[in-house]
């Protein structure tokens, strides 16, 4: 008998187990990855570069901080962005000889104290954090670099890129995010979709087309008549007698 319950019991639990696994099949969850492109600098000085085929700077941003928030984000921009956490600096740009990809530049702190033009940062990043990087590091920002796209003309003061050898691609893994495309709410009609003016969540808010009309009848509220009249009184002019 205690065997039977003891089989019962496994089967029991290996079938919500497979339904499980079932369950989760189904969902909706749409994975890119995003494969390293391209490495310059080595210990804690490093670049590393990777590609968004098809995806815009603002969509590979709203991406990565979906999946893990920012310390601080620049302004929404078509050509280029930046994420700055605590120990590295995203890059976003737009690909100059692809405009339909985004190129990702993970950049280490050292290397952006290192290479970056501080004066270019201020476009996009706050004072204080720009102060607190290079007073916090002993100096900097007196590099002329602004970024892979531009590293012809503003050259990096130290190392240059290259192709990702198997053990850069080792340390550096493609980076993976979920993609949750576009919602849409019931009864809304702007386009909530990642990229679209307004925010994410934006919504139009229909005016109403309910009025009160005050005077009808029928009405919940409606107000007291005013046809209502006094009553009539008389006042009597006769004498009153009294009898002996």
């Amino acid at each position: 008998m205690k065997k039977r319950m003891a089989h019962s019991l496994k089967l029991m639990l290996v079938l919500s187990l497979v339904m499980s696994l079932l369950s989760a099949c189904g969902a909706p969850t749409v994975q890119d990855t995003y494969p390293l492109e391209s490495v310059s600098g080595s210990g804690n000085t490093t670049s590393y570069v990777y590609r968004a085929a098809e995806r815009t700077v603002p969509e590979v941003a709203q991406e990565l901080s979906e999946q893990r928030q920012p310390d601080q984000i620049s302004a929404e921009s078509t050509e280029r962005m930046f994420l700055v956490y605590q120990d590295q600096y995203y890059h976003l740009q737009q690909d100059p000889n692809k405009a339909e990809d985004t190129l990702i530049e993970v950049d280490s702190k050292e290397y952006v104290r290192q290479n970056y033009d501080s004066s270019f940062l201020q476009g996009y990043l706050t004072a204080t954090l720009i102060g607190n990087l290079f007073d916090s590091f002993g100096g900097g920002g007196n590099g002329k670099y602004r970024g892979y796209t531009n590293k012809d003309t503003y050259k990096p003061r130290e190392g240059t890129y290259r192709a990702p050898t198997s053990n850069d691609k080792k340390l550096a893994p493609p980076i993976t995010v979920e993609r949750k495309g576009s919602i849409t709410r019931r009864g809304g009609d702007t386009d909530t979709s990642v990229g679209s003016g307004g925010g994410l969540f934006s919504r139009k808010k229909e005016p109403s087309s309910g009025k009160i009309d005050r005077g009808k009848s029928g009405g919940l509220f409606n107000s007291p008549k005013s046809s209502y009249k006094k009553p009539k009184t008389r006042v009597g002019g006769g004498r009153i007698m009294r009898r002996r």
